[in-house]
């Protein structure tokens, strides 16, 4: 048994719905291996716990908040962060080195998308070359489904998108209901999905209307479509139907973006503050393209990565064991990787669960494959249907009530005792 035995697990990025079940998996797994793993401690708010040394000791939760991470959405269990590990902050990773080894740290669980990838990939490289004895696993998470390659030949899909892609097709059936009933003064309805440069989540909005009987239009990112172009093919549908829904990214390039997230990206919002869905509705309105009323925008907001009572329930599932999976990869394979979902051949969907290096996938950005996109660029083909149907599930997910509210894990916060000095992580001098 090596000397460092405890673990360190963390997050970062935007949360998911089922976010919070990998990190029970990451718990069920190391408690099944007493022998091998000792203390299990969580970084309140990702990197960032570790660099001021705040260690969430999970042995002070009771089991009962660990059992309710199954059913509880978004990251206030442990938090998350957007802090950016650069090649000019090296105060940063002497400072990790230092809480590591004052926590007899051995084992690095990050769960988390490209980024986050990235994060677990530096912190494994630089435990190699200080000779530390430290196995990093990351554990994939994003709800745009964009981490991985583009043929799909590791990552089939990320715990979250199963998630919000069944939120979408709730969704979509409700807002059709709504232009429907509203089309004689609001025949357009925009809609604008979450996503930075990939279309996976609005073209999630196709599950709730497989046999294609709504006047859906999906503008995914892929195929840069111009704001003449949507406008030109809403007139087309207004014409045919009477009205029209717009499904777009958050991502969609309409204007120049007005600033970056810590990590880089863009943040969703044009230089005049407004999202690109306002934006989009705005412009459809000026056209008068219908007598009966101008465009109606809904602005989805982050309720899309963090409503438990839409979840998928396979997605669930899947966040849990591709976790506990980690913890596997951790003791048979030691350093370097993060644990995938795949998908076995055939008609009928079944997961397994395989690993991939992190030098692979850190940074990895996948787009929705081109022959998965119409030829008009508006819509996905059934192929896409058929790849993405079977991470909805079936079933409604369970959420517990208590005294008609929602009840969700609640940890207190006790904090392992610090050892180090104090420290202020680079990005906030």
């Amino acid at each position: 048994m090596g000397k460092n035995i405890n673990v360190l697990v963390a997050q970062s990025g935007g949360p998911t719905p089922v976010i919070n079940n990998s990190l029970r998996g990451v718990i069920e797994g190391c408690r099944s291996y007493p022998s091998k793993f000792g203390k299990i401690y969580a970084g309140w708010h990702g990197i960032e716990g570790v660099l001021q040394e705040e260690l969430i000791d999970i042995s002070a939760q009771p089991q009962k908040e660990i059992d309710l991470l199954a059913v509880t959405p978004a990251a206030g269990a442990i938090g998350t962060c957007r802090y950016k590990l650069t090649e000019d902050r090296q105060e940063d990773y002497e400072r990790i080195i230092e809480v590591f080894k004052a926590h007899n740290i051995g084992y690095f669980f990050y769960n988390g998308g490209n980024d986050s990838m990235d994060t677990a990939n530096k912190v494994a490289l630089l435990a190699e070359e200080r000779g530390l004895d430290l196995t990093v696993v990351g554990i994939p998470k994003t709800v745009d489904n964009d981490l991985g390659d583009q043929e799909m030949t590791y990552c089939d899909h990320t715990p979250g998108f199963g998630s919000i892609a069944r939120h979408w097709a709730c969704i979509i059936q409700n807002a059709n209901e709504e232009n429907m009933g509203c089309c004689t003064h609001n025949p357009i309805l925009v809609m604008e999905a979450m996503g930075r440069g990939t279309g996976f989540i609005p073209a999630a909005a196709r599950l709730g209307d497989p046999n294609r009987e709504m006047p859906l239009l999906l503008a995914m990112p892929e195929r840069r479509l111009s704001v003449e172009q949507i406008t030109d093919t809403v007139r087309d549908r207004l014409k045919e139907y009477g009205r029209c829904i717009v499904v777009i990214n958050s991502g969609q390039e309409f204007e120049p973006y007005g600033g970056t997230d810590a990590f880089g990206h863009p943040d969703g919002l044009t230089i005049s503050g407004r999202t690109q869905g306002l934006f989009l509705t705005k412009h459809l309105t000026s056209q008068n393209l219908s007598k009966y009323g101008p465009a109606l925008c809904n602005a989805w907001g982050i309720e899309q990565r963090m409503v438990s009572a839409l979840a998928s329930k396979v997605d669930r599932e899947e966040a849990f064991l591709v976790a506990r999976h980690a913890v596997e990869v951790a003791l048979k394979d030691g350093s370097g990787w993060m644990s995938t979902i795949e998908r076995k051949p055939g008609d009928v969907y079944e997961a397994y669960y395989d690993k991939v290096a992190l030098t692979t996938v850190a940074n990895s950005v996948r787009e929705v494959p081109s022959d998965w996109i119409t030829e008009d660029g508006f819509d996905v083909t059934d192929d896409f249907v058929k790849y993405a149907k079977p991470l909805i599930g079936e079933e409604w997910a369970e959420v517990p009530l208590e005294n008609g509210i929602q009840r969700f894990a609640r940890f207190e916060k006790v904090f392992a005792e610090k050892r180090c000095k104090e420290y202020v992580p680079m990005m906030y001098r």
